[in-house]
């Protein structure tokens, strides 16, 4: 299904119908404040090898997901105080931000890397976030590509590739051609990952 959602105010009805393709173990694409996201409930194992199968990613690569908010953050990570203060600025943007795992018995193992970390963003779109509040725990996220892994950012062209795939689209609009920027916040000092989509000026200043 393909549904054209109001980037600002997202009618109730479809992110309602996308959280209930969440709960039943579907996958959906969604927009973000960079690109599109493919995404699926974080605890359901099925969708999350459908996502693995679907982007052609090695098992072993963990995938990131998207929180509502800070404190819905601290319930799937552990926050020092320089990375709260960090994230309070940042929160919502165009950022990953890499942090110790905590309920690691509950998440799974896809969800956390060797070193024990997860990938955690709060992007600034309202249609992706209503998703995830009216779900009430996060969605999966990984970049939608063409099959050469290039971005894709018009929804049209989206729905031509993942149609058949995914089971539900959510356009919001053409996306940005850009990824969001990743911080490591696992220890005192932050360290870009990989530059992207958000400013990391302030970083570098300090």
């Amino acid at each position: 299904m393909y549904l054209k959602v109001h980037p600002v105010n997202p009618q109730g009805r479809h992110i309602s119908h996308a959280v209930e393709v969440l709960k039943n173990g579907g996958v959906i694409i969604y927009p973000t404040d960079t690109v599109y996201g493919i995404g699926c409930s974080i605890f359901n194992t099925h969708a999350i090898e459908r996502i693995y199968q679907i982007k052609g990613q090695d098992e072993h690569k963990p995938f990131s997901f998207v929180c509502s908010d800070l404190s819905h953050i601290s319930e799937y990570a552990k926050v020092s105080n320089v990375a709260f203060r960090l994230m309070k600025q940042l929160i919502p943007g165009a950022y990953t931000f890499v942090l110790p795992a905590s309920r690691l018995k509950q998440l799974p193992k896809s969800m956390i890397t060797k070193r024990k970390t997860v990938g955690i963003r709060v992007p600034n779109n309202k249609i992706c976030l209503a998703v995830v509040k009216e779900l009430g725990h996060p969605i999966l996220s990984a970049s939608v590509t063409d099959d050469k892994g290039e971005i894709i950012n018009d929804p049209e062209i989206i729905k031509q590739y993942y149609e058949k795939r995914a089971d539900l689209i959510l356009d919001g609009g053409n996306s940005l051609l850009e990824v969001s920027t990743v911080l490591d916040l696992t220890d005192e000092q932050p360290v870009v990952v990989r530059e992207g989509a958000g400013d990391i000026s302030m970083l570098i200043a300090a």
